[in-house]
């Protein structure tokens, strides 16, 4: 079985490593280390979890050992989709580069230009960064990418999904044509093949899973639901995923599907606010993470699930993706992914470095153009599992009916009783006129001979226009 030292790491690299805990690469680290030492352009796919951040940062690391870097003029770039990927890269190159001179810089959104700008004019090795932010510098005049050996895209179909595709396309044009690129996917849609066979150069191709597969550490469970009533389907969530965390919670330890821990996956950002808040309402440690949140809250948040001070973490896609939270034991897709591909890599967050974990969907009859899509891209149907909640049971129809069919007696009977003895026969034909409503006001004793049209009251106006028609047919 191949080591690390089998792969012409550096010393210290190596020294590193074992400091780490780690002593045999995965498959992707195998596969892509030697040809990126030897200065090729590497096009490395593999489903998220399989260690592809060491399988650009080692041999980057044992590359940059020899060289200065200039003032403004990084030697290396890593592109990452977002501020958490990109923190988690630079964490990683912290590990690894222990012990030599590197020096690295972090441009991420949400942080000061000021302090970004005074490392940079220090000069540094490795350059990590998101594409927006990168491009804000180098629009502003303070930074130069003539001087990149070495570049890494992260997360690549990440990045389509993302927009970034015409800003790849723009900093891969900035740099130089002789650079070293090291390219990193999940999944090889279309539009990220034609980046490759534009942008790379004979790239060594290292796939070492089949695309959109899912690992088979991880137990799916699709639970299916169908309200009795739209307006009703979020609430009934709700309760199905408190339901399934009690349930998981309360078994055995030693038990493949015991709840340690969780990451919660919703659609909209709306949704993580309302239940992380539901679950913090109903005694459970959740906070929510998503891209509204400002940077230095989302990193207190993610440094929490880390260490264990936070159970659950109720997440956007932006968490999707790429990061290393080891030992999460269960995901639960709260809504399924309009995305086929984000099923694969939300599912990814557990049953990392041969662990084993649990992915929940719950699932409504709307989402079934979703799962029907899924099941597709993974060549495999999810299997079902028992929904633990269900809705408080009613009386029977015909339990009701009689109670019904009182109350509406009584009401009625209560109208009956209601209503004025002159009013019951509307439909007579021989009773006396009502007598006409007094003139003058309630308190008026006599009302004056009665009146029926005009009688022999008729105006005198009228009168005169009867006799003038009278004279001219005489």
């Amino acid at each position: 079985m191949t080591s690390f030292s089998d792969l012409n790491l550096d010393p210290k690299v190596l020294k590193a490593i074992e400091a780490t805990g780690y002593t045999t690469p995965t498959p992707i680290q195998a596969g892509a280390i030697p040809p990126a030492l030897e200065g090729r352009d590497v096009l490395g796919i593999a489903q998220t979890g399989t260690g592809k951040t060491a399988s650009f940062t080692l041999p980057m690391i044992t590359r940059l050992a020899k060289g200065r870097a200039r003032a403004r003029m990084p030697r290396s770039l890593v592109l990452a989709p977002t501020r958490e990927l990109a923190a988690q890269v630079a964490e990683n190159f912290d590990n690894y580069a222990k012990g030599s001179r590197l020096k690295k810089a972090l441009l991420i959104g949400g942080v000061s230009f000021k302090e970004q700008d005074q490392l940079i004019d220090r000069g540094v090795d490795v350059l990590i960064a998101t594409p927006g932010r990168l491009l804000d510098h180098f629009e502003r005049g303070k930074l130069l990418l003539t001087g990149v050996e070495i570049m890494v895209v992260d997360e690549a179909d990440r990045m389509l999904d993302m927009g970034f595709i015409p800003d790849i396309e723009r900093i891969f044009e900035l740099t130089p044509f002789t650079r070293q690129t090291l390219f990193f996917s999940a999944t090889m849609a279309p539009e990220i093949e034609r980046i490759t066979n534009k942008f790379l150069s004979a790239p060594e191709k290292i796939e070492v899973a089949r695309q959109n597969s899912t690992s088979d550490t991880i137990t799916q469970v699709l639970v299916e639901h169908a309200p009795k009533r739209r307006d009703m389907t979020a609430k009934d969530k709700r309760h199905i995923l408190r339901a399934i965390v009690d349930r998981d919670m309360a078994l055995e330890d030693g038990a493949a599907s015991k709840l340690k821990n969780a990451i919660i996956f919703c659609n909209r950002k709306v949704d993580v606010d309302i239940v992380a808040k539901s679950l913090k309402k109903h005694g459970y440690n959740a906070e929510p993470i998503h891209g509204d949140l400002d940077q230095s809250h989302r990193m207190r948040t993610l440094d929490g699930f880390r260490d264990g001070s936070l159970q659950f973490l109720v997440a956007s896609d932006v968490a999707a993706r790429g990061l290393d939270i080891p030992n999460v034991s269960h995901v639960f897709n709260y809504d399924v992914p309009s995305h086929a591909e984000d099923y694969v890599h939300r599912i990814g967050r557990t049953g990392r470095a041969g662990k084993l974990g649990t992915a929940y969907t719950i699932a409504v009859p709307a989402d079934e153009k979703y799962l029907s899509a899924i099941q597709s891209l993974v060549k495999a149907e999810i299997p079902k599992g028992e929904n633990p909640w269900s809705p408080p049971s009613r009386k029977s129809d015909v339990e009701a009916a009689p109670e019904a069919e009182e109350r509406k007696s009584s009401r009625s009977r209560t109208r009956s009783r209601t209503r004025p003895p002159e009013a019951k026969d509307d439909t007579r034909t021989d009773r006396a006129p009502a007598e006409p409503r007094p003139r003058g006001g309630r308190g008026r004793s006599d009302p004056g001979p009665r009146v029926v049209g005009l009688g022999d009251h008729v105006p005198s106006f009228i009168e005169m226009s009867f006799e003038e028609r009278r004279a001219e047919t005489a």
